[in-house]
């Protein structure tokens, strides 16, 4: 077989071939390197590969460096320069210095030239600016064309200044203003109709149109409600402009001019409604207030779903304040708010007619606007009668308030004005009532247009709870009648509170029955404090809300017992420990009644504890048993507290309180705490008698008891080895070392001092050496604390013969010691918090 070409020759030809191969796959794995970083980093797009441009692109530079640049030839082209931002920053720099230029034209060269020059001028270089655009457009220089057009925008004003300079220098300055505001409206916006793509000149012709109507007003000195229904025409106008106009910025600036226009006339329309002199003063305002809200519905039926919902809230707004304005004009003082409420529950009605769904919406929203500005009209007087009882504090068992208004201390206050809050409060809650009440026909009577939430039932109940509690409390003084009636008032309010609690729970309505249980607390104290006015009124209130809040808590009680209901535990708890409190207070009182000083009645108080444990162990097992016991040992420092004044009587109480806690001791669950508490009440009481005894060496009364405690502590440890060095030795040890160290630290002699620190260093060395947490800490705190005592006065001279600078400085050094050297004492700390622990 013959080869054409021979083989060697065509191996020749096969290796040059490979060799482009290899040139041209190592020439396209260097683009795709390079095209995946640029995709990474998000750079610009890249120039196109040798074989030419895409279609539809038009020419672009081809691979390789450009002349005189080394660029690698695969490297990324160099971005087109950016022309537009240039070019807007130099349009609006020569539109500004044209402006400065015209403006100082007109200002300072305008007296040296004659009529027809100044004329001429102007009108050829407002004429010049105003065609210019079009030409501009048709040549596609779009930003230069709004540069000239804002131009030509400030020469049409110089020229109207300019015009009453020369031509009418003697017309009215606010009328010629709102004349030729109106013409330059009316220009610009035949300008921007005809040269529909500029942008400037049809929002400029919004802006001025909101001008004339209040300056003709202005120039014939009208009224406020002239100045009103200017302002409500102007935002009429605005209206029909951002529904008839698809442009964005000319639909913002309308906007924008009806929110501020619409909202200035109905502010001056109210103002006037509300200081008319009677019912036909208001009437003007009124028409205005209704003619405002006419044309919110009007705009709200074409108006996008959120701005329909605003124009039919002031829509609402508007018509309670015009219909409510002429009725609260003729109503005596402090019933206007009550006017404004049923005009307010009135619009309801207004959800069966057929504005639309969002307009709807928006009356629901009007109308509870108003209910609750009523509501907050109505609270301070609420608030001066829930806080005013705390005066009693001051006057306990002074006598009978003369009325319900001077048993809050607010008989000063003008009650003819808040007459109507009682009212207003209660209306209120019964209408919430209702409506939580009847709740679904109320939803079939408003229709598919509210759309109320799921959890709008359960505020609406809890609201109208509250404000029937408000409405209710502050009724007797509204009403000015008797202490007597107003405290009866307040306690049966508290145990209808209580029962709408307990009947929440029991029905699963929490929020209701949370309401009602924090208001009939709040009830509770107030009448409490109420009842502190007499010696009868306290014992009867006091007793009351003790039936009452053990009634709430057995009620609850019973219902978890007989169904798997789940009863928040927490309101239980919350009824006993009020019980509890409402059990210490005649308790107290009792004394007062017998005569006894304060100190004396320390005792009586220790009754409510005695109970509250015996409660507690009754009721074992229990939720409510833990709370009801706690509440009642808060009776103990209370009485504690109060004994402090006698040291005899001092020493009984605590004696008293280690006998109950002893007690409670027997109980294995309440042993670990209440034994060490018995422990210690019993020894404070013992020091107390000591030193009312006038015992000036307490250790003839300590160390018989002492040693024998060390000789069981030592046995016990031995029979057990895994016993604290605390349960075996820490109470002997501390029956001695503390009055020990109470009486050095009062004794001026060196003696007891000295023996006292060396017995704690002989504790401290041998808690040490035999590894005894007890022994360890006790001497070492007594040894600690004796010679601070010893060493206080040397160290007092001391820092007052040293300059006073040193005190801070030495605190400075340590800082810094302590600061460089942290993590170090950290350690340290930790290592000796680990050695105590391994201590037994």
């Amino acid at each position: 077989m013959e080869h054409v070409p021979p083989p060697a020759e065509e191996l020749v030809l096969l290796d040059r071939e490979l060799a482009r191969l290899d040139a041209r796959r190592s020439q396209l794995l260097t683009r795709r390197t390079w095209l995946l970083s640029v995709l990474g980093s998000a750079a610009p797009a890249p120039a196109p590969g040798p074989w030419g441009p895409p279609r539809g692109r038009g020419p672009v530079a081809p691979w390789g460096p450009a002349p005189g640049h080394p660029a690698p030839a695969f490297g990324p082209p160099v971005p087109a320069a950016r022309t537009h931002s240039a070019q807007n920053v130099l349009l609006v720099l020569g539109g500004l210095l044209l402006t400065v230029a015209a403006l100082a034209f007109t200002l300072v060269s305008w007296g040296d030239m004659g009529i027809g020059g100044r004329s001429a001028v102007l009108t050829a270089v407002t004429a010049g600016a105003l065609a210019a655009p079009g030409a501009l457009l048709r040549r596609g220089l779009s930003s230069t064309a709004e540069a000239l057009a804002g131009l030509a925008s400030v020469l049409m004003v110089l020229d109207a200044y300019a015009v009453y300079e020369v031509a009418v220098p003697d017309a009215d300055g606010a009328g010629y203003a709102a004349t030729a505001s109106a013409v330059l409206a009316v220009l610009w916006a035949a300008y921007g109709l005809l040269l529909g793509r500029l942008r400037l000149p049809l929002p400029l012709a919004v802006c001025t149109a909101q001008l004339p109507l209040v300056l003709w007003a202005w120039a014939e000195d009208a009224g406020a409600l002239w100045f009103a229904g200017a302002l409500l025409v102007t935002a009429a106008l605005d209206g029909v402009i951002a529904l008839g106009f698809a442009r964005a910025s000319v639909r913002v600036s309308a906007c924008a001019g009806l929110c501020v226009t619409g909202a200035a006339g109905l502010l001056v329309a109210l103002v006037e409604s509300l200081t008319a002199g009677g019912p036909a003063d208001a009437v003007a305002p009124g028409a205005l207030l209704l003619a405002g809200a006419g044309l919110a519905l009007a705009g709200a039926r074409k108006a996008p779903e959120s701005f329909a919902v605003a124009g039919g809230t002031v829509a609402g707004l508007a018509v309670v304040a015009a219909v409510g304005g002429v009725a609260a004009a003729g109503a005596p003082d402090g019933w206007p708010v009550l006017v404004y409420l049923l005009c307010g529950a009135a619009l309801l009605a207004g959800v069966r007619a057929p504005l639309g769904r969002a307009a709807v919406r928006g009356l629901v929203w009007a109308s509870g606007s108003v209910t609750a500005g009523a509501v907050l009209v109505s609270l301070p007087s609420v608030m001066v009668v829930a806080v005013g009882p705390v005066t009693r504090l001051g006057g306990v068992w002074s006598g009978a308030p003369r009325s319900a208004r001077d048993a809050v201390g607010a008989g000063d206050l003008p009650w003819r004005e808040m007459v109507a809050a009682p009212v207003v409060l209660l209306l209120v809650a019964l209408a919430l009532g209702a409506a939580y009440r009847w709740w679904e026909d109320a939803l079939r009577w408003a229709g598919p247009a509210v759309g109320p939430r799921a959890a709008w039932r359960g505020a609406a109940g809890s609201t109208g709870v509250a404000l029937a509690w408000a409405g209710l409390t502050v009724l007797p003084a509204a009403l000015d009648l008797s202490f007597a009636a107003a405290l009866a008032g307040q306690l049966v309010l508290v145990v209808g509170a209580s029962a709408v609690a307990v009947g929440g729970l029991r029905g699963g309505a929490s929020g209701v029955a949370l309401t009602a249980g924090v208001t009939g607390s709040a009830g509770a104290v107030g009448a409490g404090l109420l009842s502190l006015a007499t010696e009868t009124a306290t014992y009867t209130a006091f007793g009351l809300l003790l039936v009452v809040f053990t009634a709430v808590a057995v009620a609850l009680e019973a219902r978890v017992a007989g169904s798997r209901a789940s009863v928040p535990v927490a309101v239980q708890a919350a009824s006993a420990c009020a019980a509890v409190v409402c059990a210490v207070v005649p308790a107290a009182a009792l004394g007062a009644s017998l005569g006894l000083s304060v100190h004396q009645t320390a005792p009586l108080l220790l009754a409510v504890p005695a109970v509250t444990a015996l409660l507690s162990a009754r009721l074992e097992g229990r939720p409510v048993a833990l709370p009801v016991e706690v509440s009642g040992a808060a009776a103990g420092p209370v009485a504690v507290a109060m004994a402090l004044g006698d040291a005899r009587f001092l020493a009984l109480v605590l004696a008293l309180c280690g006998v109950l806690a002893s007690g409670t001791a027997l109980r294995p669950e309440r042993r670990p705490l209440a034994g060490y508490l018995a422990t210690g009440l019993f020894v404070l009481a013992a020091w107390v008698r000591l030193s009312v005894s006038g015992v000036s060496a307490p250790e003839a009364y300590t160390l018989p008891v002492t040693v024998p405690a060390l000789v069981i502590g030592v046995l016990r440890r031995r029979r057990d080895g895994s016993a604290s060095s605390w349960t075996a030795y820490g109470a002997g040890l501390a029956v001695t070392l503390a009055p020990s160290l109470f009486a050095a630290w009062v004794d001026p002699h060196w003696p007891r001092p000295l023996l006292l620190g060396a017995a704690a260093l002989v504790i401290t060395l041998l808690g040490a050496r035999l590894r005894l947490q007890a022994l360890l800490v006790l001497g070492g705190a007594v040894l600690a604390l004796d010679a601070l005592h010893e060493l206080a006065p040397y160290v007092v001279q001391v820092a007052g013969a040293l300059p006073r600078w040193v005190a801070p400085a030495l605190a400075g050094v340590l800082l810094l010691a302590v600061g460089a050297t942290y993590e170090k004492r950290l350690r340290d700390a930790r290592r000796l918090k680990e050695v105590l622990g391994r201590m037994r």
